[in-house]
């Protein structure tokens, strides 16, 4: 498929009423307001492809970014790739999601989430959190840098409730992310989790509600699963 053919795809699947939600989620046009079950039914014609995952973003719609994030070929990215496209990512569910996504499935997930998470832009900086959360629930705990994770948590401990909107959200999932998926550290999540106590975030009007993280990472605990890894992120 070319990105001529499935960007009028995309526009012939474009739902109003799903674009009025998507606008309130902090999605930003241009986009047709496609749902991801949609995407996915061309992502499974697609398959990867690397230039048309890169083609597909670059045409700055939401919708063919989320789907550009789906085909990628993580491995195949660059730095240079990953830099355009969080800088590019002006969407907070491509920010969010798919680039932290394709990110952690490169070669330059860590690197570039520690990067990210010293930008003075909102949806850069959550990125980078969102990135390393990524990261830390694919790779086995012998691969990871726990020295520098759990500097990270004295950083969010420190740091999340003067940090931006968006930013303190990430760092939120992060503690999460550390907590369930890194048990040499859950102790200490849980630690951090319990001492910043709620987190505030505005949420644009919708009714979504920041978890807990120390709750969430006793009911991991509950479930026993505690530091079982993910094979896949994207979804």
């Amino acid at each position: 498929m070319t990105v001529k053919q499935i960007m009028a795809e995309l526009q012939a699947m474009g739902n109003e009423g799903i674009k009025k939600i998507l606008l309130k989620h902090g999605v930003k046009e241009p986009f047709f307001g496609v749902k991801v079950e949609q995407l996915k039914t061309i992502q499974k014609k697609i398959k990867t492809d690397y230039q048309l995952a890169k083609d597909l973003y670059a045409t700055g719609n939401a919708d063919a970014m989320y789907l550009a994030g789906l085909i990628a070929d993580d491995e195949k990215m660059t730095i240079a790739d990953l830099q355009t496209w969080v800088k590019q990512a002006v969407s907070q569910n491509i920010s969010e999601y798919t680039v932290p996504w394709v990110a952690a499935g490169s070669k330059f997930g860590f690197v570039l989430g520690m990067e990210w998470i010293k930008s003075k832009e909102e949806n850069i900086a959550a990125a980078g959190w969102s990135t390393i959360s990524n990261v830390v629930s694919l790779k086995p705990d012998p691969e990871l840098d726990i020295p520098s994770l759990k500097k990270l948590l004295a950083t969010i401990e420190k740091n999340i409730h003067t940090s931006p909107n968006r930013v303190r959200l990430a760092m939120n999932a992060f503690i999460i992310a550390i907590g369930s998926y890194v048990t040499p550290l859950t102790a200490d999540a849980l630690t951090v989790a319990k001492k910043i106590g709620t987190v505030t975030v505005v949420k644009e009007g919708t009714a979504c509600k920041v978890p807990a993280a120390a709750d969430y990472i006793e009911k991991i605990k509950a479930r026993g699963v505690l530091g079982k890894k993910k094979k896949m992120v994207k979804c």
